[in-house]
């Protein structure tokens, strides 16, 4: 409910203020993007669809230089999954995408509302993935949102803070073994600092997690607070996020988090995740930039023991063709389950116009930490054709 009165609060304050003069910008725009996705493996091997995101922006200059302003926007989704001559299914929706208020002064920042909170030093295996699901392969860059408030204060010397509190957020998100207990706030913060010519963080979260069936592959034995009523158990859950990084002749950076339940779940009371990765830029013609990371993912009983390991390594390339043209190369390797994801991408770019032509070679079960919409459309092996119009 009190996502709806977010919006109309953000729609009444806007309208006032608007009305009132106080000297405040208005500003709209959008994008709009429709793509054709042809995977001769699905049973469905055509899938065609069209979104938009609609967004609206009011910002209200203060004395002494602070500003206040909102953001709201939509999701607004159609698509069709062809099987030709035989099937058709189609689908829509209409969701909230961002919708915040925020107050912001020269080191000072709070936003509350639907937004996007991300941070780490990682960009394709991520351990600090807590909020977000951003795919790299993804041109579009989409993620939903999680309801909460933000606050950010940013000191003199680069040092910065981050508190945060969740509420109201449905679903498990990145690395999370149960949803988080109905009408419980999560509660978290992170700072990070200057360190030998780079930066480093420790980043922290906590939550009570509904733990029951893990979707893990096994059902393990459990014990702690059983809810009745909804035949899961609420457990406590601590998470401990550490990220630095450095540029010296290269780019070099590590980023990793233990997530551990309060209480004993076998396996899965211990999450570990751990990624080193870097990134340079070769002088080879118009600059060719390459990026390498390595996670290992441990599932244990007791902390730092690190067993139940998983090992994935990613490897980005990327090649400006002219002034328009990128081509780019992402590719994935699951040792432990002895897969490879593998994806083209040719961007050319317009004034507010883009074409994005992508073709990609995956297995047809997905492993990696991605929305269920990308898992979708790129399983198996064929290509997809995007356009997108940003006004």
């Amino acid at each position: 409910m009190w996502r709806f009165v977010s919006v109309i609060c953000f729609l009444v304050l806007s309208g006032t203020l608007c009305l009132a003069g106080t000297g405040g910008e208005f500003r709209l725009r959008g994008q709009a993007s429709g793509w054709l996705n042809v995977n001769p493996e699905n049973d469905m091997p055509l899938w065609t669809g069209a979104r938009y995101i609609p967004q609206a922006n009011y910002g209200i200059p203060l004395s002494g230089g602070g500003l206040i302003d909102f953001e709201l926007s939509a999701n607004i989704t159609g698509s069709s999954l062809i099987d030709p001559f035989e099937r058709f299914d189609n689908d829509g929706n209409i969701k909230l995408y961002r919708t915040w208020a925020r107050y912001s002064a020269n080191q000072l920042e709070l936003r509350l509302g639907l937004q996007k909170i991300n941070f780490g030093s990682a960009s394709m295996v991520r351990p600090l993935m807590w909020f977000d699901q951003v795919d790299p392969r993804d041109p579009l860059q989409i993620t939903d949102g999680v309801w909460a408030l933000l606050g950010r204060y940013y000191f003199l010397n680069n040092t910065n803070i981050w508190l945060w509190v969740l509420y109201g957020n449905e679903g498990p998100k990145t690395w999370e073994i149960g949803e988080t207990t109905h009408k419980t706030p999560e509660f978290g913060g992170r700072i990070q600092a200057p360190v030998l010519a780079g930066e480093a963080a420790f980043s922290f979260h906590h939550r009570k997690a509904d733990i029951g069936h893990t979707g893990i592959g096994f059902s393990p034995v459990i014990t702690g607070q059983e809810d009745m009523n909804s035949g899961f158990v609420k457990i406590p859950e601590n998470r401990f996020g550490f990220d630095a990084r450095w540029d010296v002749e290269i780019g070099f950076w590590i980023e990793g988090a233990l997530i551990q339940k309060r209480e004993d779940v076998w396996q899965l009371t211990n999450q570990h995740l751990f990624t080193a990765g870097a990134d340079y830029t070769f002088g080879i013609g118009n600059g060719l930039y390459i990026a390498a990371e390595q996670l290992m993912i441990s599932f244990d009983h007791k902390a730092f023991q690190l067993g139940n390991r998983n090992n994935l390594s990613a490897l980005s390339l990327s090649y400006p063709l002219g002034v328009f043209d990128n081509i780019s190369v992402i590719v994935y390797r699951d040792w432990t389950n002895d897969d490879t994801y593998s994806f083209v991408n040719w961007h050319r770019q317009f004034d507010r116009l883009a074409f994005y032509l992508m073709v990609f070679r995956n297995p047809e079960t997905f492993q990696l930490p991605q929305q269920a919409e990308a898992a979708q459309m790129f399983s198996g092996r064929g290509f997809q054709a995007m356009l997108v119009f940003n006004h």
